[in-house]
């Protein structure tokens, strides 16, 4: 049974079936043929996996993050961070990391990421005289690190896969977003000692306090959702909707750019979109269900605890497992289906679950920009209009470059554990 609903599945996929329909009938496909199950067993399951209380702040914050880009928040936080940091060598590449890892602890969305900042700073970055290779490859690594810092799509589905608190998978992605960020600032220090870069010129005190003061209605969206979770004003779920309310009364009433024909394509691309993850999510949670029926997670766990003794061996094979699904499934697919198997070893090897969730993370943030499926490589084609065969080579050392934050991160573990420890007590 396992064997045919493994190759069902790889079979549909590499059939450019949709995701979430080749998770559900390669299910249906094994209930029929090996189990006694009826079908309207797979349906209530599907159900099941969205009714979890932990999936009702991802519309919100959906919502949101399409709010703040159409409502000119992302737009303010740009010429902020320039301002800052972009009158030095490298300044603007500095500027696009920077601000998409601002923008990023905004909206969550790792795309939306690569889209909005691509638009406006790939065509300066080429300008400006950086090389076509590494601006593109800058463009489309950058925007990764959104699925770390919150709020994080991801983050809230490892939660609802595992029971993870929200907001402790929160507090955890904001040191390690920060630490994966830093290592591409590090790669543009080396990057622009070796080459000669136009340099801007340094911003005034008032400009700087004018870009300040405008981009302070953007900036207090993450204070908001970090901040009320922090003081327990509020849940991550309140914080969600919160946040969505604050987007748009910022984007309506002060940079006033939101009117009543943008803000109805904006439910629209956010209905699309809750559409696209929760479907995916319902699908994903039935196979992680045929599998538990199958005795799937129980055998692999046995098969590893046999013959990886150590915590830093099963750390290197999540790493691995990771990194290649990453390049070919996407990553709320993978955490659904992949979490159950790896959340249970890592407990009986004392991994800690906030651990484990940000290594999957980054694993999959990383995947998000690796050849040959990877959805930013496809964003960033049609930001850059480059073709594929060279952007995939632009971000072969952006992944390198990644993959040493992510050691980083998974061998480091205090990066993860420390704040929740600090603002949880746990």
């Amino acid at each position: 049974m396992t064997l045919f609903l493994m190759c069902a599945l790889l079979a549909l996929l590499f059939g450019s079936v949709p995701i979430f329909v080749a998770l559900a009938v390669a299910v249906l496909a094994s209930m029929l043929l090996f189990t006694g199950l009826d079908p309207m067993v797979l349906a209530q399951r599907m159900f099941g996996g969205l009714d979890k209380f932990s999936l009702m702040s991802m519309p919100f914050f959906i919502f949101a993050a399409n709010l703040m880009d159409t409502g000119g928040l992302s737009k303010r936080i740009l010429k902020w961070t320039r301002s800052l940091v972009g009158a030095r060598k490298g300044g603007l590449a500095y500027t696009t990391q920077c601000t998409c890892m601002i923008f990023g602890a905004l909206c969550g969305s790792s795309p939306a990421t690569v889209v909005a900042m691509g638009r406006v700073l790939y065509p300066e970055l080429i300008e400006s005289g950086y090389p076509e290779d590494f601006s593109a490859g800058l463009i489309t690594s950058s925007g990764s690190v959104a699925l770390i810092i919150p709020p994080s799509v991801t983050l809230i589905m490892y939660a609802a896969a595992t029971g993870v608190s929200v907001g402790s998978l929160f507090m955890s992605g904001v040191s390690a977003g920060i630490v994966y960020g830093l290592a591409t600032v590090v790669y543009i220090w080396y990057f622009a000692r070796h080459h000669d870069l136009r340099v801007s010129a340094p911003s005034s005190r008032g400009e700087i306090l004018r870009n300040t003061l405008e981009a302070g209605w953007s900036l207090m969206v993450p204070v908001i959702i970090l901040g009320g979770i922090y003081c327990g004003m509020f849940t991550p779920t309140e914080a969600a909707g919160i946040s969505a309310v604050y987007a748009l009364f910022v984007g309506v009433a002060v940079y006033r750019e939101i009117t009543w024909a943008k803000l109805f394509d904006v439910c629209l691309r956010s209905a699309v979109t809750c559409a696209q993850v929760m479907i995916l999510v319902a699908a994903a949670t039935s196979f992680a269900w045929f599998l538990t029926v199958g005795r799937i997670p129980q055998m692999v766990t046995a098969a590893i605890i046999e013959n990886i003794k150590t915590p830093w061996a099963f750390i290197a094979m999540v790493n691995v497992i990771l990194l290649i699904v990453g390049m070919f499934m996407e990553g709320i697919a993978a955490i659904v289906i992949l979490a159950p198997l790896f959340f249970p070893i890592a407990q009986q090897m004392g991994i800690d679950p906030l651990h484990l969730g940000i290594i999957m993370v980054s694993n999959l943030a990383l995947g998000n920009f690796t050849p040959p499926f990877g959805l930013n490589l496809f964003v960033a084609a049609g930001v850059t209009g480059l073709p594929m065969s060279k952007l995939i080579g632009a971000v072969g050392k952006f992944i390198v470059v990644s993959i040493i934050g992510l050691m980083v991160l998974s061998y480091v573990p205090s990066l993860s554990t420390l704040l929740p420890a600090l603002v949880y007590g746990r």
